[in-house]
């Protein structure tokens, strides 16, 4: 049988010189207006809230430059400390708890039960509700159960504290529940069924072959919980709004503030402090950034 020629590039291919040649060339018009945008609605903002938090300023056209002054003011303020300190305990208990519930969830249905997708649909709808909603509706739900106890849930920073947790857990499981469920679909059969014919249990299974290949799934999980967690402030303010509140070294603390809320009840005091207000917003934007780099 006759070998046929291979055929020769008439350029319609993808991978031909004669289509990367106008890309590489045109490429840089095409980007401008995408990257003009970012620099415009990104890069200055950013920088310009940089600048802003070395000033006293009401707005950007009256800033005022102060050197580093706001900064030590943020440090000093202890609702501001305080806010920290309990932002990074609720990130700690949110991490956990959310995704250890929403890998036994995704676990859980993908064992081919029935309703397994009715179940997915169920539990992935409250993270289609607005965090504003969701604060006043657990709000109500909380005091009508804290009634019985003649209290409700901003009397307590405790109550507070694991109130704003169950909502968060409660509006996030079902997001990270989804990620999860397509790393366990993407484990190789083959691979669990050598394991379980080499005589390993349901749990040597799970710990030695499913977890290690749903680890980028943990991973992407465990860092929008974390970020999620530290940059929460919807359903903060919603739910109760930092309170109650009480005197630490004559200054008045928010006891159920995270460090977002912090931050807008900083800059709506007056506008001494809207300087003091973006120097926190700096400090929070490098903490988030570090966590976010150093786990990745």
């Amino acid at each position: 049988m006759r070998k046929q020629k291979p055929k020769k590039n008439d350029g319609t291919s993808v991978n031909s010189i004669l289509l990367r040649r106008p890309i590489k060339r045109w490429f840089p018009l095409f980007i401008l207006p995408t990257f003009v945008c970012f620099l415009i609605g990104f890069v200055w903002p950013f920088l310009q809230g940089i600048y802003l938090s070395l000033c006293n300023f009401n707005t950007p056209k009256d800033a005022e430059f102060v050197g580093i002054q706001n900064y030590v003011k943020a440090f000093q303020d202890a609702g501001f400390v305080h806010a920290f300190k309990n932002t990074a305990a609720f990130a700690v208990v949110s991490i956990v708890l959310i995704n250890v519930l929403a890998f036994a969830i995704a676990y859980a249905l993908t064992q081919k039960m029935a309703g397994a997708n009715l179940f997915r649909t169920v539990f992935f709808m409250p993270n289609l509700i607005g965090g504003v909603v969701l604060g006043y509706i657990w709000s109500v739900i909380f005091d009508a159960i804290l009634k019985a106890y003649n209290t409700y849930i901003t009397a307590n920073a405790t109550y507070g504290f694991w109130g704003l947790v169950i909502l968060v857990a409660w509006q996030q499981i079902g997001y990270m529940m989804i990620i999860y469920i397509a790393g366990l679909q993407a484990v190789s059969t083959e691979m669990i069924e050598a394991a379980r014919i080499d005589g390993a249990s349901g749990w040597q299974s799970l710990t030695h072959v499913i977890i290690p290949n749903v680890m980028p799934s943990i991973t992407i999980c465990t860092f929008l919980t974390l970020t999620n967690s530290f940059k929460l402030f919807d359903q903060n303010l919603a739910l109760t709004g930092g309170d109650p509140s009480v005197m630490i070294d004559g200054a008045k603390v928010n006891m159920t503030e995270l460090l977002a809320l912090n931050i807008y009840s900083t800059y709506n005091i007056n506008k001494r402090y809207h300087g003091v207000a973006q120097a926190k917003a700096v400090v929070f934007f490098l903490l988030v950034a570090v966590l976010a780099i150093a786990q990745l």
